[in-house]
């Protein structure tokens, strides 16, 4: 297969570390200039640093997700800096896992803010770009937690990410044609997301779960397998998880 990566301009939320580390670092080694976003600057310049060390294009903005305007910035800082935006990964993602009974209703909050509202406001900000081009990639990063509800503990973080998957459905038929949209759900994953959980025995049980995790790089050859098909081949889903994993 031709290399149908090179020179695509790809914003990715998230990019400080786990998934969108990883698929910045390999997205940029097939030749994709990279926009990252992440509120940890010190981490992304440093990643940046990495990408361009190498011969990559990329560049980092700081960019808090539950912020409509942050998210315009990056994406319009993609635009202003490469002429075009080909992709955005909207990765950025917390999850913190405990029975509803705990009353969590602060991490509920933040969950729905980031989870959800982060992935509109990357919608918000690509669409209109991707309209004037006629042509663009969203690519949303659910989870297994988004095909079945990962209980006990998980209900409030399932909804979220059943939400990113019902998201992505309806902007597929919305803007289908010349905008591809795909959803990746992956299993457990090697990345800081297990850390986001504040309720004790719910955090042990996370972390034991999390012992057969697979790489992030894993994650970044599924989005770049996405991101490589040839302008009329729309990969709507891709599920992926350890070979261990059962849920």
């Amino acid at each position: 297969m031709n290399n149908r990566i090179k020179d695509k301009v790809v914003v990715i939320t998230g990019a400080s570390s786990g998934l969108g580390e990883a698929t910045a670092r390999h997205l940029a080694s097939k030749g994709a200039a990279v926009v990252l976003g992440a509120r940890r600057l010190a981490r992304l310049e440093a990643i940046v640093a990495d990408i361009r060390a190498a011969g990559g294009k990329a560049e980092a903005v700081t960019t808090d997700v539950t912020r409509r305007s942050s998210v315009q910035g990056l994406v319009d800082k993609a635009a202003a800096t490469f002429g075009r935006v080909d992709a955005i990964i909207n990765n950025a993602g917390v999850m913190s896992i405990a029975p509803m009974s705990e009353l969590n209703v602060e991490e509920w909050d933040r969950m729905i803010d980031v989870n959800i509202k982060g992935v509109l406001y990357g919608v918000a900000a690509a669409l209109p770009i991707f309209e004037k081009q006629g042509f663009g990639h969203f690519i949303n990063i659910s989870s297994v937690a988004g095909i079945k509800v990962f209980s006990p503990g998980g209900a409030v973080y399932s909804g979220t990410k059943y939400a990113v998957r019902a998201i992505s459905d309806g902007l597929r038929f919305e803007v289908g044609g010349s905008i591809r949209t795909t959803t990746i759900e992956p299993g457990v994953v090697d990345t800081e997301l297990k850390h986001g959980t504040s309720h004790e025995e719910s955090s042990k049980f996370v972390n034991e779960f999390y012992e057969i995790a697979i790489p992030a790089d894993s994650v970044a050859r599924a989005i770049a397998y996405a991101v490589e098909q040839p302008d009329d081949v729309d990969v709507n889903e891709i599920v992926l998880r350890p070979t261990a994993q059962d849920f």
